[in-house]
C-alpha cells in the first residue's frame, strides 16, 4: 500500500479536508488512501489516517487480531498538539520501511490521551514503573490480552540523542516475543502486580496542620530564588502550586508562601513563555528563566492560571494579577471558543513542521509594522534584537517591568500602556496573515468545566457580564452536546459528534464550573445541578466497599485496574477535585451526607499524601476548606438586584478559604429597629454572627473585619 502524504498543506487546511471526506464510501480498512483512522473522531488519529501503517484505533478487533495471528499490539499514544509525537510520526510513522516492519510483525494501536485518559494513565504508569520516566509519544509493547512488557517514548527510524533506532528496536522485540515467551509473560506478571500496587492509595487521618507544614518546606526548597518558578529547566507553570501557597499563606501567615507565588506570575507574565502579542500561555518553558517556551497553547493551562491569578488578586488587592487572568481569558474568547459555545482543547506549537513560527519575530519584522520610532520603543521594551534569542528570532518578552522601562525612557507609565495596546493590536495584524498552527478543534468536557469554572470566577471578582455569558454558554454546550439521550455525560466533541463516556474528572470539574457559576450568582439552578451532577458521579464512580472515586465509570471499560487517582498532574486529579465540590456543597446546603463523602474521599488517600504531599496539592487545598475557620456569608431578599451584585463583587474582591455562600430562603430579613433591605446580608464568623446589613459600605466594613 502506497499513500502520498501532503507535506504542503497546514495543519489545519488537512483536519478540515480530512473531516470532510465521506467515509461512508471508504472500506473498512480505510482502503488504499487511508487506514481505519480516518474512521475516528479525534484530530490526532486523524492525523495519522494516511500513514502506511496500518493502524486501528483501540478496539476489540485488534487485540482479537493479535491473539489469532500471535503478534504483540504496538501502542502508540499521543495527542494532536504535541510537538515530539509529529516529530515521530513524520521520521517512523511516515516511513514505509518503518511501516513494513510494524505492519508485518505487530497489531498496531493509536490511542488519544486527551480522549481516553484511563488508557494514557495506566500505561504511562507502566512505563513509569518500567524505565523511571514518561512523556508523548508513548510507546507500549504489550501482549493480545494488554499486558505490557516494553515501554518506551520517542523512537527515531535511525540511532540518535543515545535512542534506538525503531526498526532495530522492533526487531529485538519480535526476536524476544518469538524465542522467549516465558520471559515475557514473567515481565508481564511483574508488570501487573507493580501497576496493581502504584494505584491503591493508602489511607490516613484527616490532620491538616502537619502535611500542609511539609508540603510547604518541599516547595521552599525546589523553589528557585533567581528565576522563580519550581525546579530547573523544563519549567512548568504549575499554577495549583500557586493557589496553595495562597492558601497556606492566609492559613499560617508565613509570607514568603506569598511572595513565592506573587513573584512566580510577575516573572511568568512577563516571560516569554507568555505569549505578549496575543496573550495566553504557553505550555512550559524549556528554560529556567522563562524566556524560551514550548509553543504549545493549552485550554486547562489557560483555565488553571486564570484561577491563581485571580486567588493572587483577591489576597493582595493588586491589579496586575487581575490583569492578567483578563488577558488570558481575552485570548481564550478570541481564539478557543468554538461556535457552539464550547471551547477548544489546544493550539500547536509547530507551523508546518517548525515550532515557534508563527509566535516569533524579527527586528525587522516589528520596524517595517510600527516604523521606527515606536518601533524601537517596542524593541527595546520586549528585548528584540537583530540577532535575536530564538534560532535567529525574536520571542518577545519584559526583561524589566513596564514601570521601571517607562521611567527609563523618560515617559509615564500610563501612556506607555496606552500606546502599548495600539502597537499590540498592530502587531498582532501583522501575525494574523502568517499561516497559523493546527488548533484542536475537539471539546473536552473536564477542560470545558475547568474553563467555565475559571470565567465564573473572573466575573465573580470583575463583574464583567461576558465572563458569565461565555461561561453560561460553555455550559449550555455541555449540557446539549455532551450528554447521552439517557442523560450519561460524554467526553468528547469534534465536528458534531459526541463520544466515549466520561470519567471522573468530566464529572468532578463539571461541578467545578457549576459550584463557581452559583457563588458568581447565587443562582440557584446552578447550586441544584452541581448536586444531581454530584448524584450521578457518585452512582458511577463510588466505590461500593470504601470510600474513594474511581476514575473509570462502572459502566466503562475494564482495563487492566480499576484505578483510583490521587496525584495531580498538569490539573488537579479528579477525586480531589471532587473531594473539594463535595465539602463545599455539603458546607453550603447543610448536607451531612455530602460533607461525609468529601471527607472519606479525602481519608482514603492521606496515607499517600502524606508520604509525598505537593503530588497531592489540590487535596490539600480541599483539606484546607474543610478544617479553616468558616466564613458564613448568607444573602436574603432581591437576588436578581444592582445592589446584591455589588454586594457580591465586594465578598470577591477578597480571599477568603472558608467561605460558605449561602441564599436564604425568606424573600426579606428584618434589620435592626424595624428596617427593611430589599437585599441583605448577614456575616457568621468566629464564632458569632455580626447584625445584618443592607448596603455596601457596611458589608464592606465587616469583610475587613473578618478577612
Amino acid at each position: 500500500m502506497t499513500r502520498t502524504i501532503e507535506k504542503n498543506t497546514s495543519g489545519n487546511d488537512r483536519m478540515s479536508r480530512l473531516a470532510d471526506i465521506d467515509t461512508a464510501a471508504l472500506p473498512d480498512d480505510g482502503g488504499q488512501d487511508f487506514n481505519r483512522l480516518i474512521f475516528s473522531q479525534s484530530p490526532y488519529l486523524l492525523q495519522h489516517a494516511e500513514n502506511p501503517v496500518d493502524w486501528y484505533p483501540w478496539c476489540d478487533e485488534a487485540f482479537a487480531k493479535a491473539k489469532a495471528e500471535d503478534k504483540p499490539v504496538f501502542l502508540s499514544i499521543g495527542y494532536a498538539t504535541c510537538h515530539w509525537c509529529h516529530v515521530m510520526e513524520r521520521e517512523s510513522f511516515e516511513d514505509h520501511d518503518v511501516a513494513k516492519v510494524l505492519n508485518e510483525k505487530f497489531v498496531c494501536i493509536k490511542v488519544d490521551r486527551e480522549e481516553r485518559p484511563d488508557i494514557d494513565d495506566q500505561y504511562m504508569t507502566v512505563a513509569q514503573l518500567l524505565t523511571g520516566g514518561g512523556g508523548w509519544p508513548l510507546t507500549i509493547i504489550m501482549t493480545g490480552d494488554k499486558v505490557p512488557f516494553f515501554a518506551a517514548t520517542y523512537l527515531p527510524k535511525t540511532p540518535k540523542m543515545q535512542m534506538p533506532g525503531i526498526i532495530e528496536l522492533l526487531d529485538k522485540i519480535d526476536e524476544f516475543w518469538k524465542n522467549s515467551r516465558d520471559a515475557v509473560l514473567e515481565n508481564c506478571s511483574q508488570v501487573i502486580q507493580g501497576l496493581e500496587k502504584a494505584v491503591e492509595p493508602l489511607a490516613g487521618p484527616l490532620e491538616d496542620e502537619a502535611v500542609m507544614a511539609k508540603a510547604f518546606q518541599i516547595l521552599m526548597n525546589a523553589y528557585d530564588n533567581e528565576w522563580t518558578g519550581f525546579g530547573s529547566e523544563p519549567k512548568f507553570p504549575l499554577p495549583h502550586y500557586l493557589s496553595f501557597l495562597i492558601r497556606f499563606w492566609k492559613k499560617s501567615q508565613a509570607v514568603n508562601a506569598l511572595w513565592m507565588s506573587e513573584d512566580t506570575l510577575k516573572m511568568i507574565r512577563r516571560g516569554g513563555i507568555f505569549d505578549q502579542v496575543g496573550f495566553g500561555i504557553h505550555r512550559y518553558a524549556v528554560d529556567k528563566k522563562w524566556l524560551v517556551p514550548h509553543f504549545e497553547k493549552m485550554l486547562y493551562d489557560q483555565a488553571m492560571i486564570v484561577h491563581a491569578c485571580l486567588d493572587a488578586f483577591q489576597a493582595t488587592g493588586d491589579p496586575q494579577y487581575r490583569t492578567t487572568a483578563e488577558e488570558i481569558l481575552t485570548f481564550v474568547l478570541d481564539e478557543m471558543r468554538s461556535p457552539e459555545g464550547g471551547f477548544y482543547s489546544a493550539w500547536d506549537a509547530d507551523t508546518d513542521g517548525v515550532e515557534g513560527e508563527y509566535y516569533t519575530w524579527t527586528q525587522q519584522e516589528v520596524l517595517a509594522t510600527l516604523g521606527e520610532g515606536a518601533g524601537g520603543i517596542v524593541c527595546r521594551l520586549f528585548g528584540i534584537t537583530e540577532q535575536g534569542n530564538f534560532e535567529g528570532k525574536n520571542i518577545l518578552h519584559l526583561p524589566i517591568p513596564t514601570q521601571e522601562f517607562a521611567d527609563k525612557e523618560g515617559i509615564s507609565h500610563e501612556t506607555l500602556l496606552k500606546n502599548l495596546g495600539k502597537w499590540r493590536t498592530s502587531l498582532k495584524t501583522v501575525r494574523k496573515e502568517r499561516r497559523k498552527p493546527l488548533r484542536d478543534e475537539k471539546i473536552l468536557c473536564a477542560w470545558n468545566g475547568l474553563m467555565i469554572s475559571a470565567l465564573a470566577k473572573g466575573f465573580a471578582v470583575s463583574g464583567e457580564n461576558r465572563y458569565l455569558e461565555a461561561a453560561e454558554s460553555a455550559l449550555h454546550f455541555v449540557a446539549t452536546q455532551l450528554r447521552s439521550t439517557d442523560g450519561r455525560l460524554l467526553r468528547s466533541w469534534y465536528r458534531g459528534k459526541s463520544s466515549i463516556p466520561a470519567f471522573l474528572e468530566d464529572y468532578a470539574f463539571l461541578d467545578w464550573g457549576l459550584i463557581q457559576l452559583y457563588e458568581a450568582t447565587l443562582d440557584r439552578d446552578y447550586l441544584d445541578s452541581a448536586c444531581r451532577n454530584t448524584g450521578d458521579m457518585l452512582k458511577l464512580f463510588h466505590d461500593k466497599e470504601t470510600y474513594g472515586l474511581y476514575d473509570t465509570g462502572s459502566d466503562s471499560e475494564n482495563l487492566l485496574v480499576r484505578k483510583k487517582g490521587g496525584h495531580d498532574g498538569v490539573v488537579p486529579s479528579g477525586n480531589a477535585v471532587a473531594a473539594m465540590n463535595l465539602i463545599k456543597l455539603g458546607k453550603i446546603t447543610a448536607d451531612s451526607r455530602l460533607l461525609e463523602e468529601g471527607k472519606g474521599i479525602l481519608r482514603s488517600f492521606m496515607g499517600s499524601i502524606e508520604g509525598n504531599p505537593i503530588t497531592s496539592l489540590h487535596f490539600l487545598c480541599a483539606l484546607d476548606y474543610l478544617s479553616c475557620p468558616e466564613a458564613e456569608v448568607t444573602f436574603s431578599g432581591r437576588i436578581d438586584s444592582v445592589e446584591a451584585r455589588e454586594m457580591l463583587l465586594s465578598v470577591h474582591k477578597r480571599f477568603m478559604p472558608g467561605l460558605v455562600l449561602r441564599v436564604s430562603e425568606e424573600d426579606a430579613v428584618s434589620l435592626p429597629k424595624g428596617k427593611k433591605g430589599e437585599i441583605i446580608v448577614q456575616i457568621c464568623a468566629a464564632g458569632a454572627c455580626r447584625v445584618p446589613v443592607a448596603d455596601v459600605q457596611e458589608l464592606e466594613r465587616l469583610l475587613d473585619e473578618i478577612a
